[in-house]
């Protein structure tokens, strides 16, 4: 842009790796002030690929069985572990398959031990949105909009309120168990809860229209594909084919 020359995207003869160390040790990552940014790699010009949570403020990342998408979310909750103090972020993770998620089975982020049953999974939904109706009141009590006015303002020996990141890996588990509730409450969490600083990451292998419902996907409008099995699989996340 801005020159008078036409530029030609080629593919590499041989692929390279992006590790998630040189993502972290850019600039851009060391620099910001936010507790929720996170690296997704490098674009097509080697330039790293910072994101925050708090501007998405929920993700859908969907993909088949070796595409990746258990690496992204690795490197995302380890980007933010890089930033985050234990009471300024928790995480709350369901991961039904009972492998994708153990290795942060000890962190001291954790809300709760790592969620495997997924009738469990839906009791723990249904606290967040009593959670997220709490911090709502604490916000009302003291006359500010969001989760950082709110921890401006309270006094330096009060504990802020953390922000929680809920991580559901995998949300077809769910929906087979309970699809109605499941959809209510994130439905419900996901257009209300960014203001009190609880966002959603949801995973899935089989982004069919029953697990990724109209109405999720309405309200997921931040959204990654890997690889994935069919085009309608893809057109039912991205909107387009072509993962």
């Amino acid at each position: 842009p801005g020159k008078a020359a036409i530029g030609i995207e080629i593919p590499n003869k041989k692929s390279g790796f992006t590790y998630l160390r040189e993502v972290l040790q850019t600039s851009e990552f060391r620099e910001s002030d936010s507790e929720l940014v996170f690296g997704l790699g490098k674009d097509i010009t080697g330039q790293p690929v910072i994101t925050d949570l708090k501007e998405l403020p929920h993700l859908l990342i969907a993909g088949a069985t070796g595409s990746g998408k258990s690496v992204c979310i690795n490197a995302l909750i380890t980007s933010i572990l890089f930033n985050a103090e234990p009471e300024k972020v928790k995480f709350l993770m369901v991961d039904p398959k009972m492998v994708e998620l153990k290795v942060f089975a000890g962190l001291p982020h954790l809300l709760t031990p790592v969620i495997t049953d997924s009738k469990k999974a839906t009791l723990a939904l249904k606290w967040l949105v009593k959670e997220m109706e709490n911090r709502y009141k604490k916000l009302s009590e003291i006359g500010v909009r969001d989760i950082e006015g709110h921890n401006r303002a309270i006094q330096t020996n009060l504990p802020p309120i953390p922000y929680i990141i809920v991580v559901i890996d995998e949300l077809a588990d769910l929906m087979l168990v309970a699809p109605q509730d499941c959809e209510n409450l994130l439905i419900r969490l996901a257009q209300m809860s960014r203001a009190v600083g609880i966002h959603l990451v949801l995973v899935t292998q089989r982004p069919s229209v029953d697990v990724v419902t109209g109405l999720i996907k309405a309200n997921f409008p931040s959204r990654i594909s890997f690889q994935v099995s069919a085009k309608v699989d893809s057109r039912t996340v991205l909107d387009m084919s072509g993962a």
